[in-house]
């Protein structure tokens, strides 16, 4: 396998997962009863540009399917920030009725309908059927494919060019790097803005966060490796943004390389951060792999000692770090009855590979358990504030990463 951006021969493994379906392919209790596709989550890491990347084993469609159950709206503090992003960039940009903004990956129209509200044309990417309709009530415009070189040219032939290009967490999803970069710098307009959010690959090891591998995150970014992408492409990072978000992420924005706009120190700062951190060292990501053993084990200890002990554990969220984490440490119902999770569209399903049944949050109240394991630890005190109830009959939070911790 060679790396996918600059074509060098992959022979360093980052991380290695084992085998697991699809982490987003929940199933319906027919479906327990047929085969379950499955495939090796495993990354590299380019020694040349530090890409770390997945293993070639399945293409985006098999992924990203018409009944994909991602819907963004689901987390309150996801669309707060949206609507936070959306105010400030219209003001740094000064975007109005004259402008074009375009999201790659709109998802439910989470983002965009703040520029809906505020009479901004804009025009969504969205190429799963379940999310896409969801935008289409909002009024959004929705182009239902995947994004690329190819669609960006036809959108400049329809005379569609962006003021402002979104993507927000899609970056690191998209199989030909190069060519979504290719479309982005097609479809922007001489003065225009490029802004892409992505989870921060120096977060995901020094906080070990193991579980944000899966098979959909073909790739894992730092600014040293999405610099060399983006200038490559002609296009050129003038700013970044550290998130909180998904654990820690950054915000990049970019320009055409002969734009006038000047490169904040920002830049600079960031890129050295990395460069002691040990991103360009690959002793850095050679022992990354005795982090996820440890919190695997962790995690099996726990509920093992927990059944032992007659008490009971649920889980929040269906989320899909949580399924790497279950299927890593092969965790299924005789240790983890069912998980709750508030989006109506993964009620009634099923967990991929543990089968672990999926129902609505009432049931914490309902079965007090004496852990909630919280899965998609990104949003945990969000769960902690809306669950806090379980402090009535003696329940306690749980998280795993990055390390075990209980929780009243």
């Amino acid at each position: 396998m060679n790396c996918r951006h600059c074509k060098k021969p992959l022979t360093h493994t980052f991380l290695d997962l084992g085998v697991a379906p699809p982490s987003n392919a929940y199933l319906t209790a027919e479906q327990l009863t047929q085969p379950e596709t499955k495939f090796p989550l495993k990354l590299f890491v380019c020694d040349q540009c530090w890409l770390v990347q997945t293993e070639d084993v399945t293409a985006a469609d098999n992924l990203f399917t018409h009944d994909y159950a991602y819907f963004s709206s689901v987390s309150q503090s996801w669309l707060m920030h949206a609507e936070r992003y959306c105010q400030q960039i219209t003001q740094r940009l000064q975007l109005d009725q004259t402008s074009l903004v375009v999201e790659v990956a709109a998802n439910d129209g989470y983002l965009l309908k703040n520029f809906v509200a505020a009479s901004i044309p804009c025009l969504g990417v969205e190429p799963t059927d379940s999310t896409a309709a969801h935008a289409e009530k909002l009024g959004i415009p929705i182009i239902r494919e995947f994004f690329g070189q190819s669609l960006a040219q036809e959108l400049v032939e329809k005379g569609k060019q962006a003021d402002l290009i979104i993507g927000n967490n899609v970056y690191a999803h998209v199989p030909d790097i190069n060519d979504f970069t290719s479309g982005l710098k097609t479809l922007l307009k001489n003065e225009g803005t490029i802004t892409l959010e992505f989870p921060h690959l120096m977060q995901l090891i020094q906080h070990r966060q193991f579980d944000t591998v899966y098979h959909e995150h073909f790739s894992y970014l730092s600014l040293i490796t999405v610099s060399q992408i983006f200038d490559k492409a002609g296009l050129r990072i003038f700013d970044v943004e550290t998130l909180s978000t998904h654990g820690g992420s950054l915000r990049i924005y970019a320009c055409h390389d002969f734009d006038k706009r000047s490169t904040q120190i920002a830049v600079n700062r960031l890129l050295e951060e990395e460069e002691t951190f040990g991103l360009s060292t690959l002793h850095t990501y050679t022992g990354f792999q005795r982090y996820a053993e440890q919190i695997k084990q962790a995690l099996i200890d726990f509920l093992i000692e927990q059944k032992r002990l007659n008490k009971s554990v649920i889980a929040y969220g269906a989320a899909a770090k949580g399924n790497t984490l279950l299927n890593y440490a092969g965790i299924t119902t005789d240790l983890l009855p069912f998980v709750v999770d508030a989006a109506a569209s993964k009620q009634g399903k099923f967990l991929p590979g543990s089968h672990i049944p999926i129902l609505a949050p009432d049931q914490i109240t309902k079965r007090q358990p004496d852990f909630v394991l919280i899965l998609p630890w990104n949003i945990a005190e969000e769960v902690m504030q809306q669950q806090s109830h379980i402090q009535h009959w003696g329940g306690h939070f749980v998280t795993v990463i990055p390390e075990l911790k209980i929780s009243s």
